[in-house]
């Protein structure tokens, strides 16, 4: 059993570098995943942002959760209706801009 460090869950908590570096310790550090919090944000559910787009430090979280020991894959986990309304392609080539310069 292990935990994954979803951004979007988890960038507000004071405590989070804390419990990052506790989880990477216990070799229980199994995730990552990344999108960015729309201020103000119009759903809780689906208006995650493309990184950049909003308030998460991503790159800081990404560095802590490396430091931790984390190697595998890192997840962009972005629900949101105006992506999913949006060309895909054009959307996969924006997510992997955004991922190279903001995660």
């Amino acid at each position: 059993m292990g935990v994954a460090v979803d951004v979007y869950h988890v960038w507000w908590d004071p405590d989070l570098s804390r419990e990052i570096k506790l989880i990477g310790e216990a070799g229980r550090l199994f995730g990552f995943h990344v999108c960015d919090w729309r201020v103000p944000t119009r759903d809780l559910l689906t208006d995650r942002a493309l990184m950049g787009d909003g308030c998460i430090d991503v790159r800081g979280i990404r560095a802590e959760v490396e430091a931790a020991g984390f190697e595998g894959w890192i997840e962009v986990e972005i629900f949101s209706e105006e992506h999913w309304a949006s060309d895909q392609g054009n959307y996969l080539d924006k997510i992997i801009e955004r991922y190279e310069t903001h995660s």
